[in-house]
């Protein structure tokens, strides 16, 4: 899961075409150029993304949402005489790792994206297990910007 920080200062601040703009600079022409084939992509509401990465495991799910991250954050979007740079953040989180079924793996990705926001934005956050038998991940495990420092 994915969300464009602080969006409705676009829309408070530059109008709703602003906000517009931001979502097909940023997100939609990013997820276009970076997905692989078989990754599916969608908005899933407002300024929030879904990106599924079928066969991928936690690992390279984080290394990806990295990815993205570091490529929106070095966008420059025309506006008048200045250009914008928007930041996102991101929850991840992998079947079966952090849930066994689909609505608990989007909750969990969900709940993922909330704590990288509470962190401060622009991060990538690992979802928290499910499963009671699983221990919870370190908070050094749970938050990171960069993927050469994950377990």
């Amino acid at each position: 899961m994915m969300d464009i920080d602080n969006f409705k200062y676009f829309n408070d601040t530059d109008g709703h075409q602003m906000g517009d703009e931001v979502l097909k600079a940023d997100c939609t022409r990013v997820l276009r150029e970076i997905v692989r084939a078989d990754d599916i992509a969608a908005r899933y509401g407002g300024e929030e993304f879904v990106l599924i990465l079928p066969e991928t495991d936690l690992e390279k799910a984080m290394a990806s949402a990295e990815k993205i991250r570091q490529y929106i954050e070095n966008l420059e979007i025309p506006h008048s005489k200045e250009s914008l740079r928007v930041t996102i953040s991101l929850g991840v989180a992998t079947f079966p790792l952090h849930a066994g079924d689909e609505e608990t793996l989007i909750r969990c990705a969900d709940g993922a994206l909330y704590d990288a926001k509470r962190a401060a934005k622009n991060r990538v956050s690992m979802g928290r297990r499910t499963k009671s038998t699983d221990p919870e991940p370190s908070a050094e495990q749970a938050i990171y910007s960069d993927p050469s420092i994950m377990p």
